[in-house]
């Protein structure tokens, strides 16, 4: 297992999450759609799918997706992301670094899908929405706490699955693709739970990515890309992220 590899996998899969999680706020939000309108329990759903697909196709490197997550194993002290590859800086900068791009790309493929309808006379915010997240009520305190929370759970509970024994003091389950589906369904609960006041970025890469994105792309009437509030679903889940894996040492023994 090679750094490159780890990069290739991470763009794919990350790639692959924003294009069918983008996707399904798309169909659900910008007129002339067949989804427009199924609400919010679809956005769970779809992300959550989303995330069971990313996963799958980035079994190379764990799957993480995330910058939470990567910086959330780290920092619970494990040696290794995946055979062969250490827990340094430069194996976590390039999990973030292929992140970012895979988050980009993937976005960029979702208005590729839905060029049309972005085409159209959406609302501004609508169009931004596809993209990126943002507050129901602009609190920049309370919104990076909502989303400390929501990815702490998401953290810790990937962490408690890949200690996950059974009833026997064995080596961890090989669980295999229904690894990728229990985390699928996990985001599925946490936006059903947690989604609603910030629209759980939970993973700075998934928003900061698809936001610049936005920003460059040529979207008729799409309106500023809210820098002033980019910077609460990056450090918001980095936080949450982070303590999790901290704290996965001491309620996870």
């Amino acid at each position: 297992m090679t750094l490159a590899t780890i990069f290739l996998s991470e763009v794919v899969g990350t790639a692959m999450l924003l294009l069918l999680g983008a996707g399904v706020v798309a169909n659900n939000i910008l007129p002339r759609n067949k989804g427009a309108g199924t609400g919010f329990l679809m956005v769970n759903f779809g992300w959550g799918l989303a995330v069971f697909a990313g996963v799958l196709v980035s079994y190379k490197s764990g799957g993480h997706l995330n910058p939470a997550v990567t910086l959330g194993v780290a920092a619970s002290g494990a040696k290794e992301f995946v055979a062969g590859i250490p827990v340094d800086f430069m194996s976590i900068l390039t999990y973030i670094a292929a992140q970012m791009v895979g988050a980009f790309l993937g976005a960029v493929l979702a208005w590729l899908a839905y060029k049309k309808q972005f085409d159209g006379d959406a609302p501004e915010g609508f169009k931004l929405g596809v993209f990126s997240t943002g507050p129901e009520v602009r609190d920049p305190v309370w919104n990076v706490v909502t989303e400390i929370i929501a990815t702490f759970v998401l953290v810790f509970v990937v962490l408690a699955s890949g200690k996950f024994t059974g009833a026997s003091p064995t080596p961890a389950a090989n669980l295999g693709w229904l690894g990728a589906l229990g985390v699928a369904l996990l985001v599925v609960g946490i936006g059903a739970s947690l989604g609603g006041p910030t629209g759980y970025a939970i993973n700075p890469a998934r928003d900061l990515g698809p936001r610049i994105a936005h920003a460059v792309l040529p979207i008729p009437n799409k309106g500023g890309s809210d820098w002033s509030y980019s910077w609460i679903p990056v450090v918001g889940p980095i936080i949450g992220g982070v303590l999790a894996g901290l704290l996965s040492g001491v309620l996870l023994p």
